[in-house]
């Protein structure tokens, strides 16, 4: 049996827990002040007169106004020049006021009225009226159809374009505090991921280890499991689970993927060993899984194209006779996500990929390893870019027998 596999009940593994002491704190209005300056900075450099930031992570990342997305238009406008405006719903203003960091000026709309054309109010407010040219005003990217036809519906002149340019680079680059929460997210993860691995038994369902992984997030002090995928055996060779799990059996593979929230960002671990005495097959998936992770990671340096950390693990696989490309047994998918306020964020890690990576730029390295009908094999750690290279929010697993060191 590997080392802390199973030995534990879920009672005694909850016991071991407790918040990290460790305790960084959340991004603070200053920042949030600086992150709407570098996106009119990026503005002005795009030709873009306005950016609108919908309800849900953008409006949280520059704004830090936190407000879940629905059919309700709720949002910001930052002008490339002049101060930042919200739209709300009138009967929302008090909420929306308390939810707000960087106050602005709100302009609310009745439930009869269309908030569409309210929009385009707003940006005359802001001087944005064409002038004699054509405006060019960013959409988030996150905002709905039904959202962005609304707005092309009054837009007349006015260029509608995707806000990616501005949001994606700017999301796309962590600050140090960023880095420290998530730091701490992704401790807290590895914990839970050590409890877990301690309650293994034999015929354990998968519900009940994604319901022990959400008690122990709790017991870290987060508010429980953003998300949990558990999957024993041949289960484990579906990247994002079945239907239909089967509970765990002597000697399966298991394979855990969960991560939580720590104020606002989220962290994103998968482990993979054996219930048991791994075989000779077991083994070597696991050990290829783990050179192309290692491989992955060893490019990883500012100004290196995304691609080209895919192009490192896929060619670690095929030297261990695995894939090409995407062929099974083999790496179905790209290699990594970005990750911060939403789990998966730019950068992407997959081929054809031009973007260069740049300091403070998060992602996983998870080239999993897909055995159809046997079993899956998925090491996941998430790094960070700095000016010297990468650094790991987590050390990666020793081997298939030591999964936590």
């Amino acid at each position: 049996m590997a080392t802390g596999i199973g030995g534990s009940t879920p009672q005694q593994a909850l016991e071991q827990l407790q918040p990290l002491t460790d305790n960084p704190p959340e991004i603070a209005a200053v920042e949030y002040r600086q992150r709407i300056q570098h996106a009119q900075r990026l503005m002005r450099d795009n030709g873009i007169d306005a950016c609108y930031l919908n309800a849900g992570s953008n409006l949280l990342y520059f704004t830090g106004t936190a407000w879940s997305p629905s059919e309700r238009m709720v949002g910001a406008v930052i002008p490339a020049e002049g101060e930042i405006a919200y739209i709300a719903p009138w009967f929302e203003i008090g909420t929306f006021k308390d939810a707000q960091v960087i106050e602005g000026e709100i302009f609310s709309w009745h439930e009869e009225e269309d908030p569409y054309r309210l929009f385009f109010t707003v940006l005359a407010a802001r001087g944005l009226t064409g002038s004699g040219r054509q405006l060019k005003v960013a959409i988030c990217e996150t905002a709905s159809v039904t959202l962005f036809l609304g707005l092309q519906q009054h837009a007349g002149e006015i260029k509608l374009v995707s806000a990616l340019p501005v949001t994606g680079y700017c999301r796309s680059r962590k600050s140090a505090a960023e880095i420290a929460l998530m730091q701490t997210a992704n401790n807290i993860t590895l914990r839970v991921q050590q409890a877990a691995a301690s309650i293994l038994r034999p015929g354990i369902t998968a519900r009940e280890l994604v319901e022990f992984v959400d008690q122990a997030h709790r017991k870290m002090g987060t508010t429980g499991s953003y998300f949990c995928i558990a999957l024993f055996g041949s289960d484990s060779a579906f990247p994002h689970g079945v239907k239909a799990p089967n509970p765990l059996q002597h000697n399966d593979v298991v394979l855990l993927d969960t991560g939580c929230r720590y104020k606002g960002y989220l962290s994103d671990i998968t482990r993979t060993y054996v219930y048991g005495e791994a075989n000779p097959r077991q083994r070597f998936a696991w050990q290829a899984e783990h050179d192309a992770q290692a491989a992955a990671f060893a490019v990883i340096a500012p100004g290196v194209p995304c691609h080209k950390v895919d192009d490192a693990a896929r060619e670690a696989l095929a030297s261990h006779g695995f894939g090409p490309d995407y062929q099974l047994p083999g790496l179905p998918h790209r290699t990594g996500h970005g990750i911060g306020l939403d789990i998966h964020e730019a950068p992407y890690l997959i081929r054809k990929q031009q973007e260069p990576l740049d300091v403070g730029m998060c992602a996983s390295i998870e080239p999993m390893l897909c055995l159809p009908g046997e079993f899956g094999i998925r090491l996941e750690d998430h790094f960070y870019v700095t000016k010297d290279g990468a650094r790991w929010f987590t050390a990666p697993a020793k081997s298939i027998d030591a999964p936590f060191g």
